[in-house]
């Protein structure tokens, strides 16, 4: 039988079952509970009817399935990746997420440790980059900053017990044709393996030395001068015979010498004729030594980067103050010197020289980079090609594919949209909805994943004080899989280490000091 519910005044039911539909009744099989109005969540709002006024959440815990298996099935499983070093907790369901490109490759969640992080100015992309550095030092990753623009990686590299190196005029500088850690590995070697990696090293200064060259004149080399500049090469290898690396001011040297190694491969027969065929190679290379880039790149490296570092950072922030030109020939030099290095850790660790020691190279301002001169994708993307290979995950970070889009020649652009193409990760910070559209191009978003990012590019309101909508907020995407919003919180000494805000001075100060008035 069916109980009432009534009301205060005793005799008046509040209401009466329905007549059962035909065909739904008792006898018919239907079900019973279709008889009545059901109750609302928190129950009816009446005396003695269960009325809640406030239910409470339950409490949730995170634990293995080993210690809660007893539990199921009110066991919720986990939607995260546990592989790698903790950026922070997902937004929606407060688990703990990990990143980490090597650890997710090992774990099979990716095919590539690349990964390319886009967003907005001050949203928080080195900060995410950093925590990354950070974890991978902890578990035994070699961390290389190559070309630190700003510099952002400086102190937290220091901290950890890395090294830095500041390249500039009347500080540290690099020889392009450097072999670096490669010379100390081939040094080591003997037979075809020797053979192998001594071409490879030459194959190196010639490709550094030609985008150079390419950056100075503000065009590609002709194949006659390329030809010209191998020879050189091998000529001042076979003269210094390890005793020293040549240098580019021995390149030029060489190269008006003209002797008849030079001259054979110019097909010149006379002097007059050779002059005039390495006429242009030689004003080029003269503008290295004397030009814009003067002290920087014209000497022997003053500071050999250290194979048993934990961590080594490499700042570029005085070269940039020199012009755009300076700069993008730094973030290219320190490129080839950091992939030789991870190079060398390898050839090391295949002879059982060293033991063998995964690296995570950091590329920031991509774009600085590439946009020098017409064809100098070509060898950034040579550099980065064979990573998986060698050991080595990359983290490229830029503002916008739009930087990318900027670049001179169609091939370039092509080229450069790879870079993101090849990366099997991919982290979104605040970008504006014309932005999430050449993305999705690349990496396929969803409505509400286009809205989240988007939702994260600008404040709300005007509100002086508040805080930006997408600071420390990102969106892992790797491959078709549903993308992680991640919310990263700085804990400790990070919030002196992460820092890359700018110091700027109020404005009483400035006024102070600019109209002879004290300061309040």
């Amino acid at each position: 039988m069916r109980t009432q519910h009534t009301a205060s005044r005793p005799g008046r039911p509040l209401w009466r079952p329905a007549p059962p539909a035909p065909g739904r009744g008792p006898g018919a099989g239907g079900d019973r509970q279709a008889d009545g109005p059901v109750p609302p969540p928190w129950g009816w709002k009446m005396a003695g009817a269960g009325r809640a006024a406030h239910v409470t959440a339950p409490p949730e815990y995170q634990a293995t399935t080993t210690q809660l298996c007893g539990l199921y099935p009110f066991v919720a499983g986990s939607g995260t990746p546990a592989a790698g070093t903790p950026v922070g907790r997902h937004q929606l369901w407060g688990e703990v997420v990990c990143l980490d490109p090597l650890a997710w490759l090992r774990a099979g969640l990716v095919t590539n440790p690349g990964m390319f992080v886009l967003g907005q100015p001050g949203t928080g992309k080195s900060t995410l980059v950093k925590r990354l550095v950070t974890g991978a030092v902890a578990t035994g990753t070699v961390a290389l900053i190559l070309g630190d623009t700003k510099p952002d990686y400086a102190m937290l590299t220091a901290h950890l017990g890395g090294q830095v190196i500041r390249i500039g005029r009347g500080m540290d500088t690099i020889n392009p044709l450097d072999a670096g850690p490669l010379g100390a590995a081939l040094r080591a070697m003997s037979g075809p393996d020797a053979a192998a990696l001594r071409r490879e090293v030459r194959s190196r200064r010639l490709s550094l030395l030609l985008a150079l060259c390419t950056l100075v004149r503000e065009a590609r080399l002709t194949n006659a001068e390329e030809v010209l500049l191998g020879r050189a090469i091998d000529l001042l290898d076979e003269r210094l015979a390890g005793a020293r690396e040549p240098t580019v001011a021995d390149v030029l040297a060489v190269i008006e010498q003209g002797p008849d190694t030079l001259r054979s491969a110019a097909r010149a027969r006379t002097p007059g004729r050779y002059q005039d065929r390495t006429a242009g190679l030689v004003f080029t290379l003269d503008l290295l030594c004397t030009g814009s880039l003067a002290g920087v790149f014209d000497g022997p490296t003053s500071r050999p980067v250290d194979l048993t570092a934990r961590a080594v950072s490499i700042d570029i922030s005085r070269v940039g103050a020199a012009g755009d030109k300076l700069l993008t020939a730094a973030m290219l030099c320190t490129w080839a010197y950091g992939f030789g290095m991870a190079d060398a850790a390898a050839a090391l660790a295949e002879l059982g020289i060293a033991r063998r020691r995964p690296c995570l190279a950091v590329m920031d301002e991509l774009w600085r980079a590439l946009r020098g001169a017409p064809g100098l994708v070509e060898y950034a993307d040579s550099l980065t090609r064979l990573n998986r290979a060698k050991g080595m995950a990359s983290i490229m970070i830029t503002h916008s594919l739009a930087d990318l889009d900027a670049l001179a020649t169609g091939e370039d652009r092509a080229r450069a949209r790879g870079f993101a193409d090849r990366c099997a990760i991919t982290v979104l910070a605040g970008l504006p909805p014309r932005e999430l559209a050449r993305v999705h191009q690349i990496t396929p978003l969803t409505g509400p994943e286009q809205e989240l990012v988007t939702s994260w590019s600008a404040p709300d309101s005007w509100q002086p004080g508040a805080r930006h909508p997408g600071r420390g907020k990102y969106l892992i995407k790797a491959g078709e899989r549903l993308g992680i919003p991640v919310d990263l919180s700085l804990v400790g000494p990070e919030f002196f280490l992460y820092d890359t805000d700018p110091k700027f001075e109020s404005f009483s100060e400035w006024s102070a000091r600019n109209s002879g008035v004290d300061a309040p």
